[in-house]
């Protein structure tokens, strides 16, 4: 017969409890590492969640600022977009400007032919009326000598008698003559006149012309500066002309202070 126990079990059944009791207690002991375990993961995931509701609001804040960059960067291109166009715009002027120019330019060229054609013909008259105008001063020029040597004959006849006149002024020699110089020089004098003045041996140095001018002066100035080198006898200028301005004839009293001048009209 099985024992009793204090409990008024057998002691086998106590036994046989015992044992359930302690896998039992076993069982929860296991459950309750698993809870705790659960709790740690449980706890893992809510700050995992919670850096992840953080890393989802930054996100949203990141997708606000992209929004927002992007919507301004739709804005630029629409300013892009409307500066194209503008520039689209401005390049049709300038392609219509450039052809404008275009046109002008073939204009302006054909009337540059024009006028190269014109001035080439305008050339060819200048050169006409260049050779009509050597042939003329050619004429003059011989008309001049002819009216110059005419007074001059004229003047050398009737100037003693003017001298005379003017200056008591006694001649013995007038013409026309050569007059060389020692270094091989030559200087044709158109009136040449020897005489005295006062008792004393004087030359008459002359030339006529038809218009004086302040290049024949000139000229004539340095002539007796040639002459006077060589002739012994004091000089007296004399000019013959037939007309003289005013304003000139007092630059060549000014210029050379003993001149004498004797108008055509005189002889």
């Amino acid at each position: 017969m099985a024992q009793a126990t204090g409990h008024g079990f057998s002691k086998e059944v106590y036994e046989a409890i015992v044992a359930i009791v302690d896998d039992r207690m076993r069982e929860i002991r296991v459950t309750r590492e698993d809870f705790d375990d659960l709790k740690a993961v449980v706890r893992e995931l809510a700050e995992a969640q919670k850096r992840t509701e953080a890393k989802v609001e930054e996100l949203a804040e990141a997708q606000k600022r992209t929004e927002i960059k992007v919507e301004e960067l739709a804005e630029a291109q629409k300013r892009t977009e409307t500066k194209v166009k503008e520039l689209a715009e401005a390049q049709k002027r300038t392609e219509a400007r450039v052809e404008e120019l275009a046109e002008a330019q073939k204009r302006t060229e054909a009337k540059v032919g024009e006028l190269a054609e014109a001035q080439a013909k305008t050339e060819k008259v200048v050169q006409g009326l260049v050779r009509d105008m050597r042939s003329v001063k050619k004429q003059l020029g011989g008309l001049s000598d002819t009216v110059g040597y005419g007074l001059e004959d004229r003047a050398i006849q009737s100037l003693p008698r003017i001298l005379k006149e003017r200056l008591s002024l006694e001649i013995q020699v007038m013409d026309r003559r050569f007059l060389e110089y020692p270094d091989g020089g030559l200087d044709e004098i158109n009136i040449y006149g020897e005489g005295t003045l006062d008792g004393k041996a004087v030359c008459i140095i002359g030339e006529s012309k038809a218009q004086l001018g302040k290049k024949d002066v000139e000229r004539f100035r340095k002539l007796l500066e040639r002459t006077h080198k060589h002739l012994a006898r004091p000089l007296i200028p004399l000019l013959v002309v037939y007309s003289v301005r005013p304003e000139v004839q007092q630059y060549a009293t000014e210029k050379i202070p003993e001149l004498i001048i004797v108008k055509s009209y005189e002889l």
